[in-house]
């Protein structure tokens, strides 16, 4: 028994627990919504657009309006099947007054372990950015839970099909920036799980019909990703 145990996670540097709530909100929709700009005033207006779509994850960046406030305005409109969150969390700090508001969620633009250690302390989930396979691996250590492709436009599909030649597959691979619900295939075929979305889904402004529109599109273009990328 002890020869299997240490085999599952021969191919990881060190044991793989992901978050339960973000596992189950990523298999339920692959696509984590950031919400760039939003206000307490209106985010829940959006919250509830992306959740009638089907999202199950929405973050809310750090610079952002009050995005602390945003964020417990959407734990508070929303169900407990969504997992609401922060981007752009760049000090460990953070952390806590994202726990305080009610988030689930810590997404970062870069692998500082730090951020990552504090995230899991407090029973948070954690998507940071990774651009090399060393940060990759580094972040996996120190409990990450998924891995930020980030910027997708710049690593392209054959860094994610390298990657996922040596990243276990229970690992989420998910591209962010410039994603739209029409270039999603190739990234999927190439072995990406999930994508974050930014402004092609969400601008400053806009409102919450818009949302729903855009996001109606990316739940579409999803769908017809995966049946190309197959």
């Amino acid at each position: 028994m002890a020869t299997t145990d240490r085999q599952t996670d021969i191919d990881l540097p060190a044991p793989y627990r992901p978050h339960p709530g973000f596992v189950a909100a990523f298999s339920a929709c692959p696509l984590i919504a950031i919400l760039r700009g939003v206000t307490p005033a209106e985010v829940a207006a959006h919250g509830q657009a992306l959740y009638d779509a089907g999202f199950r994850l929405i973050e809310v960046p750090l610079n952002s309006p009050q995005p602390f406030a945003s964020i417990a305005a959407l734990r508070g409109a929303l169900p407990d099947d969504v997992i609401v969150g922060a981007g752009t969390v760049l000090r460990p700090e953070f952390v806590d007054d994202v726990a305080d508001a009610g988030g689930e969620l810590i997404v970062m633009p870069h692998a500082d372990a730090a951020v990552i250690r504090a995230a899991k302390a407090r029973g948070l989930a954690c998507t940071p950015g990774v651009a090399t396979p060393t940060e990759a691996f580094a972040a996996l250590v120190a409990g990450a839970d998924a891995l930020k492709m980030f910027p997708a436009e710049q690593l392209g599909t054959h860094v994610v099909k390298a990657w996922r030649a040596v990243t276990p597959k229970r690992v989420p691979l998910v591209p962010v920036g410039g994603i739209t619900p029409d270039n999603m295939a190739p990234f999927l075929a190439a072995g990406a799980d999930g994508f974050g979305l930014g402004s092609a889904l969400y601008r400053p402004g806009q409102d919450a019909d818009l949302t729903a529109k855009n996001a109606g599109a990316f739940i579409d273009g999803l769908r017809t990703a995966r049946a190309e990328s197959t």
